[in-house]
Order: structure tokens, then C-alpha cells, then sequence
């Protein structure tokens, strides 16, 4: 680095080539004749190999090792970075195995510095380039974050322009990528440089005909692209993808704890490429673009089975499309770690053990309804209880459990899946949700013929569930008869344990909120959300369900008999002991799990 008449210019000093390595496996002679005897050397013992430490951890089989030496001899990269690649392991777990065989420190992500270090003499091309970073900066030593820790032509480069000895540490390429883009924003991101790469075809039109589109979505960098989009949405812990095509602009969203975040978006034109590149993984009629189509990915990716349910719908400017990420490892079927209070969990769990009846599980679409139903099964899941169930899609697979998929295309629909699946003498049926009569009649015969029966219905909580279920034509009598418990939830932001603050709540607030009651007399301390890099400056990091179980007892069944209003059926719970969702959440907050404004948004109590 010099400068030209006061301005800053790259110059690419180490031009010289990269030494080849000696071959480990063949002695060296460095001019011993052969009258003269060897040296001994001392000998050193041997570093593990990064597949061996990865089987060793089991991040890794020897299938998939073997497969990933494979493609490294047709490809010549570095094995790390094929298994990655490949998808059979992530990128964390082979920077945390290099560092271990290397005997280096492993970066995290709050050690990235707030502003640039060394920024007069190193070029953030450079840095790029050398996938490097500085770190700190000494007297004589300069810690620098590196991909590749075993890069020499770097480590030589940093020692010449800064006259220090350089200690690397092991960076996850992801984390450093995001470090060089938040202190060097100027910069191509990766996306950047793979939007360029596609942008350069001479051939992209919104009006593109089926075989160009076919054509384009199959060429490396739209697969790269759409693998990236992908990739980078479970580093960040996203739910979902939205590919949201407009006027003049594709708009690429991730949905994190539950909110929406707009990400670094492919130009518009790209729209058409993007989209049939996701219907070609999906399975999908790239040719049908003017209804809804839904589909399914299945993909392997840091090291982990990942599937993504695929739906398109047509929009005035194009085709949006909506991709659920299921991360079948991710799931934590415990109740604890669902959020289940001791006291909810009581009644939950007395109504789920009972030996037949109908249990629901109510909220919105992504409120971890089907999450609760698969916890609740692998509850009851023993070797002398068979299970079914039909669903739509099959979102986890668990071993030990029957379960059908949902096909209306060959009229494969709950309602016949439900009438075959009673011949088949389960003990427990799972009906992934209730959207018609038809289906809630054949649950509630299947209940009165001695079946456990789990099923979701979408309502607001657990006591307008019955009206639901009336207003839909169940019969009043078969009601009471077959309905045994209902659980409502929601799902709250967790707060993050590195950066919330408690805090004392002032009494308007207390007395707004109904605090009173939870604090048991002690002062009332609430905590607020502050933001850190661990948690990407949201505040929050993961969610926690809040929920209200209604069994339905005798005093319930006289008012659904009487076609009460939730509003009365709701009185009832709360007098017999129910624990509302608002108050579940509250409870929550004071206990430093997440906000009450958390609460609020997703609840109020009436």
C-alpha cells in the first residue's frame, strides 16, 4: 500500500509465486551425499486429520468423509471446505476441528473489532481476497483472524507491511464475511459477487420463455446464488424465506423469532431466475405461473437434514414464494424447553394420558402448534401404543409412529385418510389439523369408538376453540362428549442473556399491566431488551410458548351444552383455575425471560 498524490493505492507487493510444499510422505535431501549418514531427526507426533477429528466429534460418518475425499480429488480443494460445500458438515464445526488440530484460538464473533485496524496500510480488497482480518494490533505481534490459518503467503504478506510477528486465529468464513461487510461496507458481499456474476447474461427478460428460465436456473452462479439466500437463513436462525417480487424490486426477507427482516436483495431482473430455481428444487411446473403451487425441498446442509416446504402464489408483479424452513435436528420436543409452566403442564399432561377423547392444540399459522403435538407423541410413544397420523405435510419424521401424507391431488384427503386409518386399530390419532365438518365428525367418532385423539384447530384461545368447532356443525352433545382438554398458544422472543438489563417498574406501569398479582410482594423488576452482536442488536434470541390449558369439565359442558359465549366460557376457566396466556407471558417477563411488550404483541387480556 502507497500513496499517489495523497490518495490511498493497492499495490500487490507479494507477487512473488506460493511455495510448493514438500510431500510429507518422501525423505528430503537437502545435499547429504550418500557417503554421508543422516541426521536423526526429531520426531514430532502426528497431527490429526480434519475428517479424523470431525469423526471423532461426530460431526461426520465415514460414509460421508469418504464421499467428501472423493469429489476433493476431482475438485483439488481443500477437504474442509468440500465437506461444507457438500453440506455434510458446517462451517463451525470445521474451523472449531481446525483450530483444535492447529492448536489456535477460534474466533467468535464479539471479538471482531467495532472499527477497521490497520486500515492506512491493508486494502479491504485484500483482506477479501485472504478471507483475513486484524484482530489487535501490538507493539510486535498483530492478531489476525484467517480462514485458512495455514496460509503463509497472508501471515508473510501482514509480517512485511507491518514489521510484526503475526499470531493467527481461526475465523468461521461466514462470521468474517459479516465482519468485513459491516467495517468495509463499500465492498461486494458474497451475494454481491454472485448477483454480478448472474447479471453479466446477455439473456435475462421478465418475459423469458420456459426453456431460457429452465436453462438460466440451472447455471452455476443462480444455484450458487440460491444456495446462499438458503444458507445464509439457517446461520441466522431464520424460520422462514420470503422471495417477494415487486414493481421495480425483488425483495428477499428472513423471518427471525418471529419478525420479519429484509436481507441484501438480488436486482429485480434476477426475479424470474431466482423463483424457477426454487421450483426446479421443489419439483414444481416452472410453465405454471398463473395458481398456487406447493412443493418440498430436501436438502443437507451444516452437517444437519434440512427440509423447506415450498409455496408459490401469483401476485400482480410475478410469482411470491414463501419457503418454511424444518430443521429436523433443531426441534426440542421437551416441554420444559417449549415453555410449559409446572402448573400447565400438570393439567396438560393429566388430559393427554387420558385413554381416548379429542385434545386440541389452537393458535395461528407458526405459533409452534405442531411442535407441542410432537412432543405430546413422543410422550405417548411406547412399544405398546401404536400411533397414526395424517398430516399435511409431514413436517418430522419419528421413528415408531405411522404417518401418512396428505395427497388431494389423488383425493388422499384427511377425511379418507381417517376413514382408512380407523381399520388400522390405532390407540392414538394425530390429525395435523381440523379444517372442515367432514374431518371434525370422523375425529369425533374415532373419539367415541375409544381413540386418544391430537389435533389443531386455528382460533384465537382455547375457549373461542369451542364455538369454532360449533359454528364449523359439530353437534353440541358430541361436543362435550369427545372433547377432553384445549391448549392455546403463542410464541414470544426470548431475551438475549448477554446483553438485557433488569430494570424496576415504575407503579403506573404496574398497575397497567395487573403486575401485582405475580409479585408475590416482592418488588417488581422487568428487564429490557438492549441488543449486542451476539444477538444481531435485536435484543432477543430464540422464543418461548405462552399458554392457557382448558380441560373441559362438567361445569364447561353445561355452558357449551348452553351455547355459551367464550367470554363466559373463558369466566369459568379463570374461576376454576385456569392460567391465561397473558398471564403465563406476564409471569414470563417478570422472570427475565422476555419483555412484557413481547407479551402484549401477541396478547392482551380482555
Amino acid at each position: 500500500m502507497e500513496r499517489v498524490g495523497g490518495s490511498r493505492v493497492y499495490v500487490k507487493l507479494f507477487c512473488f509465486p506460493r511455495p510448493t510444499p514438500l510431500p510429507l510422505d518422501t525423505p528430503q535431501d537437502f545435499g547429504a551425499t550418500s557417503a554421508t549418514p543422516p541426521i536423526p531427526a526429531v520426531v514430532s507426533p502426528p497431527r490429526k486429520r480434519i475428517g479424523e477429528i470431525l469423526i471423532e466429534r461426530g460431526r461426520l460418518d465415514a460414509a460421508g468423509l469418504e464421499r467428501g475425499l472423493r469429489v476433493q480429488q476431482e475438485t483439488g480443494e481443500k477437504l474442509g471446505a468440500m465437506l461444507v460445500t457438500l453440506g455434510l458438515v458446517a462451517q463451525r464445526d470445521v474451523a472449531e476441528a481446525l483450530a483444535s488440530q492447529l492448536d489456535l484460538p477460534l474466533v467468535e464473533a464479539a471479538a471482531y473489532p467495532e472499527l477497521p485496524i490497520l486500515e492506512e496500510l491493508v486494502s479491504a480488497r485484500f483482506l477479501r481476497d485472504a478471507c483475513a482480518m486484524p484482530l489487535a494490533e501490538g507493539e510486535h505481534e498483530l492478531t489476525l483472524a484467517m480462514a485458512d490459518p495455514t496460509d503463509s503467503y497472508t501471515i508473510n504478506a501482514f509480517e512485511m507491511v507491518t514489521g510484526r510477528k503475526v499470531r493467527p486465529q481461526v475465523a468461521i468464513p461466514t462470521e468474517l464475511e459479516a465482519a468485513l461487510d459491516r467495517l468495509y461496507g463499500a465492498g461486494k458481499s458474497a451475494l454481491g459477487t454472485l448477483v454480478g456474476d448472474v447479471e453479466q447474461r446477455d439473456d435475462l427478460a421478465f418475459d423469458a420463455d420456459i426453456q431460457q428460465l429452465k436453462d438460466l436456473a440451472s447455471e452455476a452462479p443462480v444455484i450458487r446464488l440460491v444456495s446462499l439466500i438458503i444458507t445464509n437463513a439457517l446461520e441466522t436462525r431464520a424460520s422462514d424465506i420470503h422471495i417477494e417480487p415487486f414493481e421495480n424490486r425483488l425483495i428477499v426477507r428472513y423471518r427471525i423469532d418471529g419478525v420479519l427482516h429484509e436481507i441484501e436483495s438480488p436486482p429485480r431482473k434476477l426475479a424470474s431466475a431466482v423463483i424457477s430455481r426454487v421450483k426446479i428444487m421443489a419439483n414444481l411446473d416452472i410453465a405454471e405461473r398463473r395458481l398456487p403451487q406447493d412443493g418440498r425441498i430436501r436438502l443437507r446442509a451444516q452437517g444437519k437434514e434440512i427440509d423447506l416446504r415450498i409455496s408459490t402464489v401469483p401476485t400482480m408483479h410475478g410469482e411470491s414464494v414463501v419457503m418454511r424452513i424444518l430443521d429436523k435436528g433443531g426441534v426440542a420436543l421437551d416441554f420444559k424447553r417449549l415453555g410449559f409452566e409446572e402448573e400447565t403442564l400438570k393439567v396438560f399432561l393429566d388430559v393427554l394420558l387420558e385413554p381416548h377423547g379429542i385434545l386440541l392444540v389452537t393458535g395461528p399459522t407458526g405459533s409452534g402448534k405442531t411442535t407441542t403435538l410432537y412432543t405430546a407423541l413422543d410422550r405417548l410413544n411406547k412399544p405398546d401404543v401404536k400411533i397414526l397420523t395424517v398430516e399435511d405435510p409431514v413436517e418430522y419424521q419419528m421413528p415408531g409412529i405411522n404417518q401418512i401424507q396428505v395427497k388431494p391431488q389423488i383425493d388422499l384427503t384427511f377425511a379418507n385418510a381417517l376413514r382408512s386409518i380407523v381399520r388400522q386399530d390405532p390407540d392414538v390419532i394425530m390429525i395435523g389439523e381440523i379444517r372442515d365438518l367432514e374431518t371434525a365428525q370422523i375425529a369425533v367418532q374415532s373419539a367415541l369408538t375409544g381413540h386418544l385423539v391430537l389435533s389443531t384447530v386455528h382460533t384465537n384461545d382455547a375457549p373461542s376453540t369451542v364455538n369454532r368447532l360449533l359454528d364449523m356443525g359439530v353437534e353440541d352433545y358430541l361436543l362435550t362428549s369427545t372433547v377432553i382438554g384445549i391448549l392455546a398458544q403463542r410464541l414470544v422472543r426470548t431475551l438475549c442473556p448477554d446483553c438485557n438489563e433488569p430494570y424496576t417498574a415504575v407503579p403506573e406501569l404496574v398497575e397497567e399491566l395487573g403486575l401485582r398479582k405475580f409479585a408475590d410482594g416482592h418488588e417488581i423488576t422487568l428487564h429490557q431488551a438492549k441488543g449486542c452482536k451476539q444477538c444481531a442488536h435485536t435484543g432477543y434470541m430464540g422464543r418461548v410458548s405462552i399458554l392457557e390449558m382448558m380441560p373441559m369439565t362438567d361445569p364447561m359442558r353445561s355452558l357449551v351444552m348452553r351455547h355459551a359465549t367464550a367470554t363466559d366460557l373463558r369466566a369459568e376457566a379463570i374461576k376454576q383455575g385456569m392460567i391465561t396466556m397473558y398471564e403465563d407471558g406476564m409471569r414470563k417477563a417478570l422472570r427475565g425471560v422476555t419483555t412484557f411488550e413481547e407479551v402484549l404483541r401477541v396478547t392482551r387480556e380482555d
